[in-house]
C-alpha cells in the first residue's frame, strides 16, 4: 500500500462520534472496508493508505459527518449504505429532506433517491419504476403529506389497482370493502409514519385524506391534490389513461410500479410499462428507474432481488 496521506476537517465533534459509532464500531467498518488507516489528530481526522481509497474515505467521512449534523442521528443502515455507495464509487445521498408531521424529517438514502426528489419537487406528473424495497411510494406519499402540511395541496388521494397477486378475491371473507382493504394496507402504513394515529384519522373523516381501489376514481377531476398510484404495473392501458386525465389544476401525480412483479392476465398490457414508451417525449413529465442499488429494506431483500433476477 502507498503512503499517502489526507486530511478532513472535524465540523462538529458530537457529529464525528456519531460518525464512529459506538466503541468506533463504524470507524473500523469504514477501515476494513476501504483499506485505509483512520486516526483523529486533533481538530482533524487523518487517513492513511492508497490515494484512491484515501480520497473516496475523505469524501465518506466529510458527507457523514455533514448528515450527522443535520440529522442529529446516524442508523447503522444509513452508514453501511454510504460505505457501499463510496466502494462502488458513488457519491452519498445528500438531498433536502422531507418534513412531515411530529418533527419527523425523510431522507433519500440514495442516490437514485435523490434524484426522485428532485423530479417530485419540479415536476407535476412523475412515473417512477423499481424493485421492491427502494421507496417508490414511501418518498412519494411522504412529498405528498409535506406538501398538506405546508398547504400546497388540499387533499392527498392514495390509489391502488384491486388486482389480485394469484390469489381469489372472491374467497376472501367479509362485503366488498373488506375485501379491498388488505390492497390499500400498505399506503396506510405509510402515512402511519408519518403522523399521529388521531391525526390520520381527522384528516381521513375531513375527506384531506383518501385511500381508495382505482376504479373509484372514474369519472372524478381532482384540484389542488397530491395524487398517488401504487402497484401501477397492475393497471390496464385504459385504466392508466382514466387515471392520469383525473389531474385537475394545482394537482400533481405520482406513478410507482414494479415492472418485475405484473400480476395482469397474459393478455393484458401493463398500463405502467406503455405510459413509460409512450409518454417519454413529454418533458414536463418526470421519468426515473430505480435499481437494486437503490434497495433501502432489510439488506436481506436486495440479495432477494438479486436471486430472482
Amino acid at each position: 500500500m502507498n503512503d499517502n496521506e489526507a486530511t478532513v476537517a472535524v465540523i462538529d465533534s458530537k457529529a464525528l462520534l456519531k460518525v464512529f459509532g459506538p466503541s468506533d464500531l463504524n470507524l473500523r467498518r469504514i477501515r476494513e472496508a476501504l483499506h485505509i488507516k483512520v486516526t483523529l489528530d486533533g481538530n482533524k481526522v487523518l487517513l492513511r493508505g492508497d490515494a484512491d481509497a484515501i480520497r473516496r474515505g475523505a469524501h465518506l467521512l466529510e458527507q457523514l459527518q455533514r448528515l450527522a449534523f443535520q440529522n442529529g442521528h446516524l442508523d447503522t443502515d444509513d452508514i453501511q449504505r454510504a460505505i457501499s455507495e463510496v466502494v462502488h464509487g458513488k457519491e452519498v445521498s445528500d438531498s433536502k429532506p422531507i418534513d412531515v408531521y411530529n418533527g419527523k424529517q425523510i431522507r433519500a438514502k440514495t442516490k437514485g433517491q435523490a434524484q426522485y426528489l428532485e423530479l417530485l419537487r419540479n415536476k407535476a406528473i412523475v412515473i417512477c419504476i423499481g424493485p421492491a424495497g427502494t421507496g417508490k411510494t414511501y418518498l412519494a406519499v411522504a412529498k405528498a403529506v409535506e406538501a398538506l402540511k405546508t398547504e400546497s395541496v388540499k387533499k392527498i388521494v392514495l390509489v391502488r389497482p384491486a388486482v389480485e397477486a394469484g390469489e381469489s378475491l372472491g374467497f376472501l371473507p367479509g362485503d366488498l370493502q373488506a375485501k379491498i382493504n388488505p390492497y390499500l394496507r400498505p399506503l396506510f402504513d405509510a402515512l402511519s409514519d408519518m403522523m399521529d394515529r388521531d391525526m390520520l384519522k381527522r384528516y381521513m373523516e375531513e375527506d384531506r385524506i383518501e385511500v381508495i381501489p382505482l376504479a373509484y376514481m372514474r369519472g372524478r377531476t381532482l384540484n389542488n391534490a397530491s395524487i398517488i398510484l401504487d402497484e401501477a404495473q397492475n393497471t390496464t392501458v385504459a385504466q392508466m389513461k382514466m387515471f392520469l386525465t383525473r389531474m385537475g389544476d394545482s394537482s400533481t401525480i405520482t406513478v410507482c410500479g414494479d415492472a418485475t412483479q405484473i400480476d395482469l392476465p397474459e393478455n393484458k398490457r401493463s398500463g405502467l410499462i406503455d405510459a413509460r414508451q409512450r409518454l417519454r417525449q413529454i418533458t414536463a413529465i418526470g421519468m426515473l428507474q430505480l435499481d437494486r442499488s437503490d434497495i433501502v429494506r432489510h439488506p436481506l431483500v436486495q440479495a432477494i432481488v438479486n436471486a430472482y433476477e
